[in-house]
């Protein structure tokens, strides 16, 4: 993967730019394709405390094309709260009341069970969810799906087993953008959470970079290099249509969403030098945010929309900064470094997550914006984009491990950790989308 960082960005905008977050080349939507590069998870890492979970085949899984319950195994793990206890030879469904004193004295705290059958029209899932330990039945659900949502519908069971034993809402069921550069070939990709069931939302021969999700979920922003020149577009996922954002004199980069969806913030050239704007997502005229003798780029909001994080050299090297959202004066928010980019905060406001230049590479480092406590979580130095689950709880960015690209996920404490590995190509900038309804 070659990395372009940020003293790029005084290049003129014919050239890709900075980092990959700020410029994108695509040509008009294709089709959604099955994917052409599948993953496959690889976890390492060991949690201090893991929920221990059984999760035996579902009854009749054996004939299904996908494996529900490795797949909710997957899910659960990656999550860096559960560990699964050996289930291997058992298949149990949702229709009886299983052994759960067995269970518990195998040292499951909880025991999941269903059953996949081949309908009319696809196929009937059944899943029931048991706490071992009180032998207390804690409900289940059922979905009747054609064969190409059979794992969304892995994904909802994880989900809700999740959400049922934490208490918190699961993310499995949420969707990441990223961008693949195989040959001369640029590809934008939707795919589940997992980094499986790639769809191509649309492909260039030009650079592609700089997707991020609407707070809908429903949209993509991100900048085309198709005209020669960096252009922010909105792309519907759904039915690949798109609109003109920002065509200004100059470079046009960086979108980034507001809370509400009604704003992006982008960086301009249009003024001269690499400047901070507002526009509305519908398009229109831009408003600067504010005067600034240096670069300031890679903008990020809040989520409670009050501040917009960015990156700017006006103190002599890349550092973190942030600003009202309606514009002021700059505060920085970085000082561990010399060198620090793409910043990504948290839905939950409290933890920034970024980039920085440590022993000639680039990790990934998280801070308690409370305490500006900062910790490197990563042991790799080709990170790059990190981008937060909905529920705050993982990130998931590109690197390049054991000598392969790959998008990784890791926990906040950098203990738990999932390889997403793709066969091929240079894997650029991912996005975690927001909660589906």
């Amino acid at each position: 993967m070659t990395k372009t960082r940020f003293p790029s960005l005084l290049s003129e905008a014919a050239k890709p730019l900075f980092h990959r977050r700020h410029v994108l080349g695509a040509a008009l939507a294709a089709p959604a394709v099955p994917a052409l590069a599948q993953f496959r998870v690889e976890i390492h890492g060991v949690g201090i405390r893991q929920i221990p979970i059984a999760l035996p085949k579902f009854r009749g899984e054996d004939a299904s094309p996908q494996k529900i319950s490795a797949i909710v195994q997957a899910d659960l793990i990656r999550s860096g709260l559960f560990k699964p206890v050996d289930a291997s030879g058992e298949q149990l469904d949702e229709s009886s009341r299983p052994d759960v004193a067995k269970w518990s004295a195998a040292g499951a705290e909880y025991l999941s069970v269903g059953s996949v059958t081949r309908g009319a029209n696809g196929f009937d899932v059944r899943f029931r969810l048991w706490d071992a330990v009180k032998g207390a039945d804690m409900g289940g659900q059922s979905y009747s799906v054609p064969q190409a949502d059979l794992r969304l519908v892995a994904h909802k069971i994880s989900d809700y087993i999740y959400e049922k034993i934490t208490g918190e809402k699961g993310v499995f069921s949420t969707r990441i953008a990223y961008v693949t550069k195989a040959g001369p070939r640029y590809t934008l990709w939707v795919a589940d959470s997992d980094g499986e069931n790639a769809q191509s939302a649309l492909a260039s021969p030009e650079p592609i970079i700089s997707p991020t999700w609407s707070p809908a979920g429903t949209q993509l922003a991100y900048v085309s290099f198709e005209s020669r020149k960096p252009v922010v577009y909105v792309h519907e996922v759904s039915s690949g249509r798109r609109r003109l954002i920002a065509n200004f004199r100059g470079s046009n980069s960086a979108p980034a969403w507001s809370p509400d969806g009604s704003t992006l913030a982008v960086t301009l050239s249009r003024d001269g030098g690499s400047q901070l704007y507002t526009i509305p997502s519908s398009g229109g005229e831009p408003r600067r945010l504010m005067q600034s003798s240096g670069i300031d780029t890679e903008p990020t909001y809040s989520k409670d929309g009050r501040y917009i994080y960015f990156v700017s050299d006006r103190g002599g090297a890349p550092q973190i900064y942030r600003v009202g959202a309606q514009g002021g004066n700059a505060e920085r928010v970085t000082f561990s470094g010399s060198y620090n980019i793409s910043p990504s905060i948290s839905p939950d406001g409290k933890t920034l997550a970024y980039i920085t230049r440590a022993g000639g590479g680039y990790k990934l480092q998280v801070m308690d914006l409370a305490s500006s406590t900062v910790s490197s979580v990563t042991d790799t130095s080709s990170d790059e984009s990190p981008s937060f689950a909905p529920n705050s709880r993982l990130i998931v960015y590109a690197t390049r491990e054991g000598g392969r690209e790959a998008l990784m996920t890791t926990t906040l404490d950098g203990k738990i950790k999932a390889r997403l590995a793709g066969q091929s190509g240079d894997i650029r900038e991912p996005d975690w989308g927001p909660y589906q309804p």
